[in-house]
């Protein structure tokens, strides 16, 4: 039996200035209370996360089996204010965009949209 092994778990420094590219607290409530509604509703089934170091997507299906219906985006360092939080179709369109995400979700027609 070896006695030189070590076990080394976090072996990562992190510093206070690296962020977490992710929906913060505030964002991801907004986003899973209207997830919440539209399967009450029956219209969305199921959910994916993507997360990238330029965006994290909340993408949201019909049927687990099918591609996503829409993906919720947040870019982490958009070009322009507007492109913060968008909402894309199945190829990548963007079909909305805003600064804020709570204005980007109200009074959104999905079935028409």
């Amino acid at each position: 039996m070896n006695n030189n092994l070590k076990l080394v778990v976090n072996n990562i420094k992190e510093n206070k200035s690296d962020k977490k590219n992710f929906f913060e607290k505030d964002e991801l409530k907004i986003i899973l209370d209207l997830y919440a509604r539209m399967v009450s509703e029956g219209s969305w089934k199921d959910y994916g996360l993507n997360i990238s170091g330029k965006q994290v997507g909340f993408s949201v299906f019909k049927n687990a089996t099918e591609n996503a219906l829409y993906k919720i985006c947040k870019n982490f360092k958009p070009k322009n204010k507007n492109l913060k939080y968008l909402i894309t179709d199945t190829n990548g369109k963007i079909l909305k965009n805003s600064f804020d995400l709570k204005s980007l979700l109200k009074n959104i027609d999905w079935k028409k949209l």
